[in-house]
């Protein structure tokens, strides 16, 4: 129970930003994600000029659900280097998703201004449209001292995913939330989120080729996976990702590396990615410990531990698209906290 009858007015705006990240690690589909410092996306939500802070009290011990309308209450601008991919209505927009569903659930009777700093490049599984999402919910919860659990700020976070997935994922939102690297319990009747602080010398690189990606693409791109799997591939999944959890406990990037193996999934989307084999190859030969597609591509992401090896890699994971006469950006990252607050006004 969120109590917010001693709620006050105390800031006109507030800017948070949220990290990238990259979901699944392999074996982990829908339950892995991992926080990356490569992008930011950040969020500035302003109080328009009238008010009526005529709030109630609000539970939020049940699973969120959203409806389809629009909210009248947010006025979404765009800006940032990749603004012009992204609509500005606030159905088809992350953050103006996931802050309708705060308005409704707090019965929130003023409006807001929202600009978005879209520096995350959207549809390329770097968890684009989950940071905005991510983003916005810390910076509302910011400006009204809502007083939302971490817990609470991803589920509505997650409602931002419909944007682009069509439905409800919480991996990359509870990574750019939490920061680190997050297992999603998502079954039970209030989803459950477990973090864990990664190895401090875990580093990857990201090879982001220069595609065009269709209007929803993560949506897309799970209707190429199978319907049915060998009992044989859950149970080596089972334990590549057991050994994915126990290398992040245990701080060690060598066995998190032996665990990147996905026999299920990649298999099925490696198609959507050209030159992915050449990719993958080319960055193992260089010293990375694993590669795997970053969410659902067409990233790529190598691991290793070695810092002296990360231009290698990406020069490597260059190469491996200049054979399909791709060109790609690589980007060498860390493990990123998780969004934060940067201004209050």
């Amino acid at each position: 129970m969120v109590d917010m009858t001693e709620h006050q007015l105390t800031s006109n705006s507030v800017t948070a930003a949220a990290p990238s990240s990259t979901a699944n690690l392999g074996p982990g589909f829908d339950i892995f994600g991992l926080a990356v410092d490569a992008f930011d996306d950040y969020v500035t939500i302003k109080r328009s000029p009238t008010q009526n802070p005529d709030h109630g009290n609000i539970s939020l011990q049940n699973p969120i659900d959203i409806d389809d309308e629009p909210s009248s209450q947010i006025r979404i601008e765009m800006i940032g280097q990749y603004h012009e991919s992204i609509p500005v209505e606030v159905r088809r927009n992350s953050a103006g998703l996931a802050l309708q569903k705060i308005i409704k659930e707090f019965d929130i009777r003023e409006s807001f201004f929202v600009i978005v700093n879209k520096n995350i490049p959207p549809g390329f599984g770097m968890g684009s449209s989950a940071a905005s999402a991510a983003a916005a919910v810390m910076a509302i919860d910011s400006l009204l001292d809502l007083h939302i659990s971490k817990s609470d700020l991803v589920r509505f976070a997650a409602e931002g995913e419909k944007a682009s997935a069509g439905a409800l994922h919480y991996d990359n939102v509870a990574a750019s939330i939490l920061g680190g690297f997050v297992l999603i319990r998502p079954f039970p009747k209030i989803p459950e989120f477990i973090h864990i602080t990664p190895p401090k010398n875990l580093r990857l690189v990201f090879a982001i080729p220069k595609l065009n990606v269709p209007a929803k693409k993560t949506e897309l791109a799970r209707k190429v996976l199978p319907e049915k799997v060998l009992l044989g591939h859950v149970i080596r999944t089972l334990s590549n990702a057991s050994t994915i959890v126990a290398g992040f406990f245990s701080k060690d990037v060598n066995m998190i590396a032996r665990g990147v193996e996905d026999i299920i999934v990649e298999p099925a989307r490696k198609h959507l990615i050209p030159c992915f084999d050449n990719v993958r190859a080319n960055a193992l030969a260089a010293g990375a410990l694993a590669v795997t597609i970053s969410g659902a591509g067409p990233s790529i992401v190598a691991i290793t531990s070695d810092e002296d090896q990360l231009e290698e890699i990406a020069n490597s994971m260059r190469n491996g698209f200049k054979q399909c006469e791709l060109t790609c950006t690589t980007v060498k990252c860390s493990p990123s906290q998780g969004a934060r607050i940067v201004s209050k006004e």
